[in-house]
């Protein structure tokens, strides 16, 4: 009537640390498909304890099946996001990984999706340094702001990431 556009108002989604550690910028990732970004905006934790938790509500949306390491997860209103625990860790074939939900499986935030030895993965060679990345081609992505400094510590209750859609 008065020429008024109806603008839709940004959604937030929240994103909670996924696990307990040290926040480390994402460009200090020693694997150049996180720390050049070329995956997605992110931010990474040195995990002090081995349990990835569900950081929202939503869906699995896939599991490495075999090596377990990376996780792909969705929120309700669709957006996506990838926790790569450690570097090179495809390598180690799911040894030192337990998997605690299946690909398509609803989980809730705060649920164990993951478990995986700190300590075993680091024998092996690996890095336990874990990137979460709101992976690139998400069109519906406005901004992506991270909300904790390296060096500070990462807990499961507070917000890691905030994504406008």
């Amino acid at each position: 009537m008065f020429g008024f556009k109806n603008k839709k108002t940004p959604k937030e989604v929240l994103i909670a640390s996924p696990l307990i550690g040290k926040v480390l910028a994402i460009e200090e990732v020693d694997d150049d498909a996180f720390s050049s970004k070329a995956l997605g905006e992110g931010i990474a934790i040195i995990p002090s304890e081995g349990k990835i938790m569900a950081p929202f509500d939503g869906t699995l949306a896939h599991i490495m099946e075999k090596s377990k390491h990376a996780l792909l997860l969705e929120d309700e209103s669709g957006i996506q996001i990838l926790i790569h625990v450690g570097i090179n860790t495809v390598s180690l074939k799911g040894n030192g990984f337990a998997s605690h939900v299946a690909s398509g499986e609803k989980v809730k935030k705060g649920q164990l999706l993951l478990e995986f030895d700190i300590e075993q993965i680091q024998k092996a060679g690996c890095s336990v340094i874990t990137p979460i990345v709101i992976p690139n081609g998400q069109d519906s992505i406005k901004n992506v702001e991270i909300l904790q400094n390296p060096g500070e510590d990462s807990r499961l209750e507070r917000d890691l990431i905030r994504v406008l859609v």
